[in-house]
């Protein structure tokens, strides 16, 4: 069986990473944990997480169809934690968008616990370049 590292660099085995968080929320212990799994499902198309994955107060003004374009769109190429506090996590997220051209996402994710679990509340985009 092929060992595949999970695409949020941790260094781990996919199914020793981020694969529990996808099949179970719990797992994700901290904003770190659930920045690392969606930008993991990111990687993979994984929709419905990333829509799940929002907190609930914020979850009805996402779309699904946005997500999934954006997934979709660009080629996600690596993930750089920069900074995380007991709520947020800073990242910037390197990826080559639709017009080929290699960019970096870089923003401050604000997590917040519900029901046992974390979810991503919101964000600020600190930096975004080509």
């Amino acid at each position: 069986m092929e060992i595949l590292l999970c695409p949020c660099g941790s260094g781990e085995n996919y199914q020793h990473c981020c694969a529990q968080v996808h099949e179970d929320l719990t797992k994700a212990t901290s904003p770190e944990k659930i920045m690392r799994a969606r930008y993991t499902a990111f990687t993979m198309s994984l929709i419905d997480f990333l829509y799940e994955t929002f907190h609930p107060e914020t979850r009805i003004y996402q779309d699904k169809n946005e997500i999934k374009q954006w997934a979709k769109e660009n080629k996600w190429i690596k993930l750089e934690i920069t900074r995380c506090t007991p709520n947020s996590v800073e990242f910037k997220a390197h990826y080559i968008n639709i017009d080929g051209e290699e960019s970096v996402h870089h923003e401050r994710s604000i997590f917040r616990q519900w029901e046992g679990c974390w979810y991503y509340l919101d964000g600020s985009l600190l930096h975004e370049h080509a």
